[in-house]
């Protein structure tokens, strides 16, 4: 059963989660072969290799956990998390531990094994973030998951272990403390300038222009000016915002632009590149905050960590990211 242990020095949440050891290529040093659609569990007509849907977007008439659907999000089978066990916490002498409680679930993104994100129309980009919004707002009626992130990872060195376009919502009973380092800042700004910090930044590079990707209606991608990896894109929503699940399905729709063709530039600037991205946005069941923005991160594989940067918590970026934007500008999506 999955674990959460917490680093006693820093505060930092670890989850402890033996069964995924068990997933495909799991602790493979080298890259796998890729899967292909006969045996892969997210093609459609192998739907009995997934646990149940929770949520579909299928044809008028075709049965449920069968074909004919467009989008399927479902539990994972290899759980980080899991939502049928007991919140129990407990210690042993200084250090802390807390049950495995959670919710970890797969986005199908579409039926078509080789149509990858990029790749995909506005309209179906904008299906996965409603599909996200919806599962976020039916896991934020359970009192014991105070966050949610929804992320992708896309190709091996990103840490995906399948090639079907998937996306993933893990729901956790604390807030992680990369969030909580950008809430406190956030916070910070706010009360010294009763500014939003993000805001102030949207304002900033929109003026200053030499780090702006691209703009949609609504949204606006850019290289961040602190960007911890080459080619690493912010999208922000231009007006401010703060919880993701209230997201309008016309700010889900300028949203899904933004991001479709933020991954169209890095794909053909870059080759096809692995890639993360995930949402931060505000812990479950918060009310709406002036000093806080939610936004979504897009970091393309192109370097590895190694000592310096796992020892010092410092980022060594050899692209200027105003020399990325200015590649990512001119390259035609």
């Amino acid at each position: 059963m999955p674990e959460l242990r917490r680093d006693p020095v820093v505060g930092r949440w670890v989850i402890v989660a033996p069964e995924r050891a068990d997933r495909p290529h799991a602790l493979l040093r080298s890259e796998p072969d890729p899967d292909d659609e006969d045996g892969c569990p997210f093609c459609p007509g192998n739907e009995p290799m997934t646990p149940p849907e929770l949520l579909v977007r299928r044809a008028q008439g075709s049965q449920p956990n069968r074909p004919g659907w467009t989008l399927r999000v479902v539990p994972n089978r290899f759980p980080a998390l899991r939502t049928e066990e007991r919140m129990t916490r407990s210690a042993t002498g200084l250090y802390d531990s807390m049950a495995g409680v959670g919710a970890h679930e797969v986005i199908i993104e579409t039926a078509e094994h080789g149509r990858a994100l990029p790749q995909q129309t506005a309209a179906e980009v904008q299906e996965l973030l409603r599909a996200a919004q919806e599962r976020m707002l039916d896991l934020s009626r359970d009192v014991r998951l105070r966050s949610a992130l929804f992320f992708k990872n896309s190709g091996w060195a990103a840490g995906s272990t399948l090639s079907h376009p998937h996306s993933q919502l893990l729901a956790l009973p604390v807030v992680p403390l990369e969030l909580q380092e950008e809430l406190s800042g956030a916070r910070g700004h706010f009360d010294e300038k009763e500014r939003c910090i993000f805001c102030d930044v949207v304002a900033q590079e929109a003026r200053e222009r030499s780090r702006v990707v691209l703009e949609t209606d609504g949204f606006i991608a850019f290289v961040p000016w602190a960007a911890r990896s080459p080619f690493e894109v912010w999208v922000l929503p231009r007006e401010h915002r703060s919880n993701f699940e209230q997201s309008s399905p016309a700010e889900l729709a300028g949203l899904a632009q933004a991001i479709r063709l933020a991954l169209r530039k890095l794909d053909l600037a870059l080759e096809r590149p692995a890639y993360n991205f995930y949402l931060h946005t505000l812990p479950l069941r918060e009310p709406a905050a002036e000093w806080y923005h939610w936004h979504v991160e897009v970091k393309p594989v192109l370097t590895l960590q190694g000592g310096f940067e796992w020892g010092s918590g410092f980022f060594i970026n050899p692209t200027p990211p105003e020399e990325a934007a200015a590649f990512l500008r001119q390259t035609e999506a």
